[in-house]
């Protein structure tokens, strides 16, 4: 079974609350609680990523108490504050949890006085502990919910109650959760049985000398820098090949890196001498990290297929948004990564789709290497990636809205865009028809887009007039009024979303400027991004006038790192950008290359990365789960994802 298909449970803690009193007790209330109305969580550390130490829910986010939950047979009341702290025990607020979060309550006895819903969280309740997960899983595979918080009270009542969270195992595994387990519901015959936990496990270990890898060192001052390089010298000419991919990430181990640092992407064989080339580059104040996200026109056939299968995050990432996408989801995978595609990749049925995927993929990549973004912008369909990752909208309602615009973009008919080496104004005499300026992307840098016939008069007149004139790959005229009837389309499909402003800072191409609150939630603002004309470069201007920025482009081709380097604070030195991928299609081991390349920069440039996660890019590749010693759901995790 795939791993996006799978339920995994990311985390699980024990909730103590106060000893309830008996019923009719005149000594105590019904239900005893600190006097902030929050349960005392209580988990044990594991070495599996469970939750450690002792938690509390935050004051501020405990809602109105729910009425007493009754355990009949015992005849005790579960305090109101145990029932909340199940809703936080993931999330120190509401709005902390995914908007499609539900709870669900398993009891052997019945629970009583329950409302529907808990600060706006729908509250199910099942027939055991069980059954719950049952429930909870069924919910996650309907897709009706992102993340389940599940707690099982078994009889008689105890003081300590489980409560696991569970989410698509692809998407946690993505978003960098600590993945315990996959529950397994095949052996179960009806919701009585409880599913097996099983370790997740998509990829094996390898060791191959002759792949590319990254060595980071660094120093306190550059003679403790040298000496560094010095003493890794001899280790490297004389270590046995096989070993080399196990080295550490960053050197000296256990110590905290200094502001004196030197990289290199390097095999086995040339490690000496790539060692000794290396560049020093003092570091003491990183420039933050601003992930931008390329749109339709920067695809190709098998773009970053060398990550997939080989980087766990990027592979589980691209899994869950095509798993999101449906029976259409291995049709789409399957053209990706073929030679010759049964749909063409720059048709919108393919392009779309797989650029989310990718983009979206890389973002979740790059996080799980520890780098939080100080901003995000997108470039037309790159802009509802930079939303998900700012928390604007669900995963799973994000894919959503991608589908619908593909499916209202076929029915528009024929179009196309061109790119053209002149600024708006001087393009303006030659639209004709329904060809408008689509997307204003650097000085010189401007694309037309609208109906075939119209778009190629155009095309031929700026040509004869001797302009450099690209035709971009796209088959539909994004961002020109043809694309109307596709807009009001998804409009309506958009509503009821359950959007929500921003995390982090959102540079929209459709505002040239931060994501208002306002737009942020509208149905109306993601519709009319079908037909409305990308600012870019505006956009740029102002995540750029913010602060001295490192851009790293999230994406295929190289698209928005070119116009980037155009900007005069780029030019300048004070920002500066860099590319994830090649500029073009490579071999899958030119992808790799890569994006090590880009993670030497970032430590270059002063970032802190996980050594571990930076790893899996030469010690990773795919491999179809092996079977593994199966343990019930109620037993401690036995695993945790790659």
């Amino acid at each position: 079974m795939p791993l996006a298909n799978q339920t995994a449970v990311t985390r699980r803690l024990e909730i103590t609350p106060k000893a309830p009193p008996l019923p009719g007790d005149a000594d105590a209330p019904i239900a005893a609680a600190d006097p902030s109305g929050a349960a005392t969580a209580a988990g044990t550390d594991t070495a599996d990523g469970a939750a450690t130490g002792t938690e509390a829910p935050d004051d501020a986010a405990v809602g109105p108490p729910l009425g007493p939950v009754i355990d009949t047979s015992a005849r005790r009341t579960l305090p109101p504050a145990a029932v909340t702290a199940v809703l936080h025990a993931f999330g120190g607020r509401r709005q902390d949890l995914p908007p499609r979060t539900v709870v669900v309550l398993g009891s052997t006895a019945p629970l009583t006085a329950l409302p529907a819903t808990h600060e706006g969280i729908p509250v199910r309740t099942a027939s055991s502990p069980a059954h719950a997960l049952h429930l909870a899983h069924h919910e996650l595979q309907a897709k009706s919910a992102d993340l389940a918080l599940v707690a099982g009270f078994q009889e008689p009542l105890g003081r300590a109650v489980t409560v696991q969270a569970l989410r698509r195992a692809a998407e946690a595994v993505a978003a960098d959760d600590s993945v315990l387990g996959v529950l397994d519901f095949e052996g179960c015959a009806g919701p009585a049985d409880e599913p097996v936990l099983r370790p997740s496990r998509h990829s094996r270990r390898l060791t191959d000398p002759a792949a590319p890898r990254l060595l980071l060192w660094s120093g306190g001052n550059a003679a403790e820098e040298q000496r560094v390089r010095r003493e890794l010298a001899p280790l490297l000419d004389g270590l046995f090949p096989e070993a080399f991919p196990a080295l550490p990430a960053t050197m000296p181990c256990g110590k905290a890196p200094g502001p004196v640092r030197a990289g290199a992407v390097t095999t086995a064989e040339r490690a000496p001498a790539a060692v000794a080339a290396a560049r020093t580059v003092h570091a003491p104040r990183p420039r933050p990290v601003a992930l931008l996200f390329p749109g339709q026109g920067s695809q190709h056939t098998a773009m970053a297929a060398g990550l997939y299968g080989r980087e766990p995050v990027f592979t589980a990432a691209v899994d869950a948004v095509l798993e999101l996408m449906g029976p259409e989801g291995p049709a789409i995978r399957a053209d990706w990564l073929a030679d010759t595609p049964v749909i063409a990749i720059d048709d919108v049925r393919r392009a779309q789709p797989l650029l989310f995927a990718v983009d979206y993929g890389l973002g979740c990549m790059v996080l799980s290497w520890g780098i939080r973004p100080a901003a995000l912008l997108g470039h037309s369909a790159g802009e509802l990636v930079a939303a998900v990752l700012a928390g604007v909208v669900p995963l799973s309602d994000a894919v959503a809205m991608m589908r619908e615009r593909v499916v209202a973009a076929v029915r528009i008919p024929a179009g196309g865009m061109l790119a053209v080496a002149a600024g708006a104004d001087t393009l303006r005499p030659y639209l004709r028809a329904d060809v408008v300026i689509a997307a204003v992307n650097a000085t010189s840098q401007t694309m037309l887009a609208g109906s075939t016939a119209p778009l190629a008069e155009t095309a031929a007149a700026l040509r004869a007039a001797g302009h450099t004139v690209v035709t971009v790959p796209a088959t539909s005229p994004f961002h020109s009024p043809a694309m109307a009837p596709a807009s009001a389309a998804v409009e309506r499909a958009y509503t009821g979303i359950p959007f929500r402003t921003p995390d982090l800072p959102l540079y929209s191409g459709y505002t040239g400027d931060l994501l208002g609150p306002d737009d942020a939630v509208s149905p109306r603002f993601w519709a009319r991004q079908i037909t409305d004309p990308v600012l870019f470069q505006p956009a740029l201007d102002q995540l750029l006038a913010a602060d001295d920025m490192l851009l790293l482009e999230a994406g295929p081709r190289q698209t928005l790192t070119v116009f980037a380097r155009r900007h005069r604070a780029v030019r300048l030195g004070a920002s500066a950008a860099v590319p994830l991928l090649p500029a073009r299609p490579v071999t899958p081991e030119g992808d790799r290359h890569a994006v090590l390349t880009a993670a030497c920069r970032l430590w270059q440039e002063g970032h802190q990365l996980k050594g571990e996660a930076l790893a899996r890019l030469w010690t990773c590749a795919a491999e179809e789960a092996t079977p593994a010693p199966a343990t019930r759901a109620g037993t401690p995790p036995v695993g945790v994802a790659g």
